[in-house]
């Protein structure tokens, strides 16, 4: 499968599954009353990053790094779209980015990998 499909894959799987783990988290941990906007911006989040994890940080991090820092770094971003566009506090905005980026590592990979 081309690098490109298994890129939109992904991309699709990451925004169902970070999508719906930010919104919960929001609604359910934090109890924000409006989370109209926080849809929008976990969608956001995640397109504005994946790419950057997947064809822009490669060429720049060592190889045996790659993923902790490539995921570390996402993880600062979307916490910092989170906090930049939300009524999330900075402490929400990580915990949020951080349990989103872990289940949609994990779980992701696991559906990615089983097409």
């Amino acid at each position: 499968m081309l690098l490109e499909i298994k890129f939109l894959i992904a991309l699709l799987v990451t925004l169902i599954i970070e999508t719906v783990v930010v919104v919960l988290l929001a609604k359910f941990l934090f109890r924000l009353k409006d989370i109209s906007n926080t849809i929008l911006i976990a969608i956001m989040a995640s397109v504005l990053t994946l790419p950057y994890l997947w064809f822009v940080l490669p060429p720049f991090l060592p190889a045996e790094n790659y993923l902790l820092f490539g995921e570390i770094l996402v993880i600062i971003a979307e916490a910092l779209i989170y906090l930049s566009f939300t009524k999330l506090s900075w402490k929400q905005s990580l915990i949020a980015s951080l349990a989103a980026n872990i289940i949609s590592f994990y779980l992701g990979g696991f559906i990615v990998s089983h097409l």
